[in-house]
């Protein structure tokens, strides 16, 4: 089975993921990130908030990144990730290709075969089982890329594709997007299934700890823990492994991470000790060298990001930051010094 390699090329990379309770905060983020060298920004795809609950502010994803991909001129627009069965395949084909030009070609399609089934309950949407759910995020993305014309006789040629679950009759997509043959398709989550179907379609995979008990990770103790810098190995190992099945390069998979951040330049500051309580680690040093947390002081979260990059072949990190320091210092002290 192959190992962990460097993958995607360019360095150390960061994404700052963006506020979701109001467009204010969110251009103010997005503006920052495109100013001060982040490689990306990040959206979570929910219809209720995951900080605040049913009754908390929480806007649309694609709304959201068309009007970044407007007011930035940049700094890369990243989903992270949309649920694949919140919108119809031909439906989320045309939005993205219109912000990849609103963009000028930022655009990368995060998606994932979507977890919160409360969420879909309350909105309506029908929850099959994971299988089948991951099914139909492979047949999305299928659709998605012929009616973007990967593969197209033409560059006007209408969409033909039929699955089990999905399909289009001569569609069209017009404009095509920005970037050919296509935007990266960036696919979400650990699973075996799901690390199969990126083997086989994806650019990028984020690997986050599972959310099979309808929960993210950062309300799920148990598999923030268990999901250590060893089960982070051996999924990127799985996945190169499926990948070479496919007959594909693995270093032609990029893989990304996703981590909930506080720094300070105070090395006891006590918010340390707390969020990585909260993430259900025994001590602060657990939760340090987790793939999925960057807790510390400037010098440490440095010395952290690269020996990830180094040992385990991560080298996008998409940044949930904590606090205002924390963002700060990340765009002060961190990326200067990753560059």
């Amino acid at each position: 089975m192959a190992g962990p390699s460097r993958s995607g090329g360019g360095g150390v990379k960061l994404g700052l993921f963006l506020p979701t309770r109001d467009w204010a905060s969110v251009a103010e983020a997005a503006r920052f990130a495109d100013e001060h060298g982040f490689h990306s920004v990040s959206l979570n795809d929910h219809f209720v908030s995951q900080d605040g609950g049913v009754g908390a502010p929480q806007l649309e994803c694609l709304s959201v990144m068309t009007a970044v991909a407007a007011i930035t001129s940049r700094v890369r627009l990243v989903p992270t990730v949309l649920a694949a069965s919140y919108r119809t395949p031909a439906m989320l084909a045309k939005a993205t290709a219109t912000i990849d030009q609103i963009s000028g070609g930022r655009f990368t399609l995060g998606i994932g075969s979507g977890w919160n089934v409360a969420e879909y309950t309350a909105h309506g949407y029908p929850f099959p089982d994971t299988t089948e759910r991951l099914d139909r995020l492979e047949e999305t993305i299928e659709v998605v890329k012929a009616m973007w014309g990967v593969g197209a006789e033409t560059d006007t040629a209408p969409a033909t594709w039929k699955g089990r679950y999905f399909g289009v009759e001569a569609a069209s997509t017009l404009p095509r997007p920005a970037q050919q043959p296509a935007p990266p398709i960036m696919v979400g989550g650990s699973s075996n299934h799901l690390l199969s179907i990126a083997a086989r379609h994806a650019d990028v995979v984020n690997l986050i700890p599972p959310t099979a008990h309808g929960k993210d990770f950062i309300k799920d103790a148990e598999a923030t823990v268990r999901f250590d810098r060893a089960r982070l190995r051996q999924r990127i190992g799985r996945l190169h492994a499926l990948a070479e099945d496919h007959g594909r390069d693995p270093a032609s998979i990029e893989i990304s991470g996703f981590a909930l951040a506080n720094l300070s330049s105070d090395p006891a500051h006590p918010v340390f000790e707390r969020l990585a309580r909260r993430l259900g680690f025994a001590d602060l040093a657990s939760a340090q060298a987790s793939p999925v947390a960057l807790i510390g002081t400037p010098e440490q979260a440095i010395d952290e990001l690269g020996r990830r990059a180094a040992e385990d072949g991560v080298d996008w990190f998409i940044i949930v930051p904590t606090s205002p320091e924390t963002q700060e210092i990340l765009a002060a002290e961190v990326l200067p010094a990753l560059a």
